[in-house]
């Protein structure tokens, strides 16, 4: 897709020699993607009947989702423009306020119900409404300032309806709570349904370094960076400090910590790491970002953070998001809906409005004026640790690739598996995605599986345990198998121990990361190792160190966001029953021939094999020794 098709400026190399875009440029997407939203509006605007799947809520919940997320865009845009944007958006969504809050009026909005089974009614609503209370308490004044005292009082009428409802006891808790802070800001009194509770209830599942669960399952994703932080923000913004001062000051140094970690998560090619429900929402990813820019929290300079946030929406203009009509569900251009949800609908993939936050700074911030500089994948290799997690992220400079290795998120609940790629496998990068659809029921990339029957899964992640460039967890594949993983990382290498403890003789199989394109991925088996490169040069490579006896690389045609063709590279073994121990080394990088880099892999790394422990002697003199029957409780 060329720019011109957004009719955005040149690339300005000189203020942004890392990517070229500026604050024109981000309003300039920020008006082609609206202007291609409301071309789908009614009448008075309050209703976006956008095309495409309908979510399970159905088209009425559908349309005020539209409305309420492309608010999320054009909030900044409108507050960074004084109210004077091109597109007169502050006159747009004053009126569709009041059509939508009008009752009986042809564009009323739904009235959502509580959270409490058997619904009798649909409780989107609610996600919403906490929607246009976030938008409007960024956008200042300016669009409610435009409502008569009768707009005013029927929207407040609206909002409170839904501030009163029981949410849903996860990330939604604060979608109440924020409606109710907006009524309170405005002076209504909104003692009936005071949200401090809720508020603390999501505060109590803090893991540690700045991250959160979302809920009491171990949800660990992306509703940190676009809900969580930013909703926690507008309420202490709101009635917070006001009401406890003291929590409003361990939030900001709770977002402090998460702002150490966040921004190591990005590709230098712009890429967010492709890991965690709801990734239609793209550059929502980047509000946390924005937000450290805003309270001055941040811990990049001006420079790097528009570096960083530019990269992120260029990468996803560059791969045709927004390019022709209404942003798509999916990940890139088009649609690609395994990668959605049964409450994803055609109004949902405007949520990344919540990245454009950086539009609501005055055109004179430093975020806009300094020159780029370098995000964190780009200064050099970084380890970044998180416990509370389960989380080892470590990254090259010299490719931009930052890898995940998972050892905490697996979104199970209650002992019932709904097993998920986005969480459940041992690693997630920038440059990569886990098969889905078909790719998934084969379970072949990022998963170690016993396969004497059908493949096995991971299962819920029992206990873990981070320190240093080790990482380790526990599970359960099956019953009368135990698994215990502990991995060790090195630059773009990571050496994967598993101590398998099963009741009867099976086979075994270890993934790498699947590489996709949307030509056929090359792919290779070659002493002992196997690999799969993509034509700019990208690969993935696994190579088996102890407990393996041959590699393959297997092929799936769909079942990626990043191309219709994908390839992972394998490894195959056998337990004879008890205890057993299987070693590989896995690599993910770039190479121009990866025929002639398998001695370079070979000699990464050696391992010493014993019992249970396992010494890992890396190719640059550090050695680590770990027991595997013990790093993990």
């Amino acid at each position: 897709m060329s720019l011109k098709a957004l009719s955005i400026p040149d690339l300005d190399h000189t203020l942004s020699p890392h990517t070229g875009y500026t604050r024109a440029h981000w309003e300039a997407v920020a008006d082609h993607w609206l202007s291609t939203a409301l071309a789908h509006a009614s009448p008075n605007n309050a209703l976006f009947e956008i095309p495409g799947r309908h979510a399970w809520s159905g088209p009425e919940s559908d349309a005020l989702e539209g409305f309420a997320r492309t608010f999320l865009i054009a909030a900044p845009r409108i507050a960074g423009a004084d109210g004077k944007d091109p597109l007169g958006l502050a006159d747009k969504y004053a009126a569709g306020l009041v059509a939508g809050t009008t009752r009986g009026g042809p564009e009323e909005w739904l009235w959502g119900v509580d959270c409490v089974p058997p619904l009798t009614g649909k409780t989107q609503p609610i996600v919403e409404a906490a929607n246009i209370a976030w938008a409007l308490h960024l956008s200042g004044d300016h669009v409610w300032g435009r409502l008569d005292q009768a707009g005013k009082e029927q929207v407040a009428e609206w909002l409170a309806h839904h501030a009163s409802k029981q949410a849903w006891s996860n990330n939604w808790l604060l979608f109440t709570a924020v409606i109710e802070a907006f009524l309170a800001s405005k002076g209504i009194d909104t003692s009936v349904f005071d949200s401090t509770a809720d508020v603390r209830r999501v505060e109590s599942w803090y893991l540690g370094e700045g991250w959160y669960t979302d809920g009491v399952r171990r949800n660990i994703d992306y509703y940190n960076a676009w809900v969580i932080h930013p909703f926690l923000w507008a309420w202490y913004d709101m009635v917070g400090e006001k009401r406890d001062a003291d929590a409003k000051w361990l939030w900001e140094g709770r977002l402090g910590r998460y702002l150490e970690s966040f921004p190591h998560l990005f590709g230098a090619n712009g890429s967010p790491l492709m890991q965690g429900r709801s990734l239609t929402y793209r550059t929502a990813t980047l509000a946390p970002v924005w937000l450290g820019a805003l309270t001055g929290l941040g811990t990049l300079s001006p420079g790097a953070t528009r570096r960083l946030a530019s990269g992120t929406l260029k990468y996803f203009v560059d791969n045709g998001v927004g390019a022709e009509g209404p942003l798509s569900l999916g990940w890139r251009g088009g649609q690609y809906l395994p990668v959605t949800q049964y409450y994803s609908g055609p109004g949902s993939p405007y949520f990344a409005g919540m990245g454009f936050m950086g539009l609501a700074l005055p055109a004179d911030h430093p975020v806009w004026t300094d020159v780029e500089e370098p995000q964190p994948s780009e200064t050099g290799d970084h380890l970044i640790g998180l416990d509370g997690n389960g989380w080892l992220a470590h990254s090259t400079s010299g490719d931009g690739i930052v890898r995940l290795v998972n050892h905490g998120s697996d979104h199970h609940t209650g002992g019932t598996p709904d097993e998920d790629p986005l969480y459940v496998k041992f690693a997630y990068s920038t440059h990569t995605a886990p098969g889905m659809d078909a790719a998934f029921a084969d379970n072949v990339d990022g998963a170690f599986v016993l396969l004497d029957g059908e493949p096995s899964r991971r299962g819920p992640i029992l206990a873990h345990r981070v320190r240093g460039n080790v990482a380790g967890s526990r599970c359960a594949p099956r019953e009368g198998a135990e698994l215990r993983t502990v991995s060790v990382v090195n630059g773009a290498y990571e050496v994967r121990c598993h101590l398998l403890d099963a009741d009867r003789p099976t086979a075994v199989r270890e993934g790498a990361h699947a590489v996709a394109d949307d030509t056929p991925v090359a792919r290779g088996v070659d002493s002992g190792a196997a690999w799969a490169r993509r034509a700019d040069g990208l690969t993935a490579a696994v190579l088996g160190l102890h407990g393996y006896e041959r590699a393959e690389t297997v092929a799936h045609e769909g079942g990626s966001i990043l191309g219709e063709h994908h390839s992972t590279p394998a490894l195959f073994g056998a337990s004879d029953g008890g205890r057993s121990v299987h070693v590989a080394l896995h690599f993910l990088g770039r190479t121009e021939d990866p025929a002639l880099s398998v001695e370079t892999w070979q000699a990464a790394a050696s391992v010493s094999v014993g019992d249970t422990t396992v010494r890992v002697d890396w190719h640059g003199g550090e050695s680590v020794i770990v027991d595997l029957s013990d790093f993990v409780d």
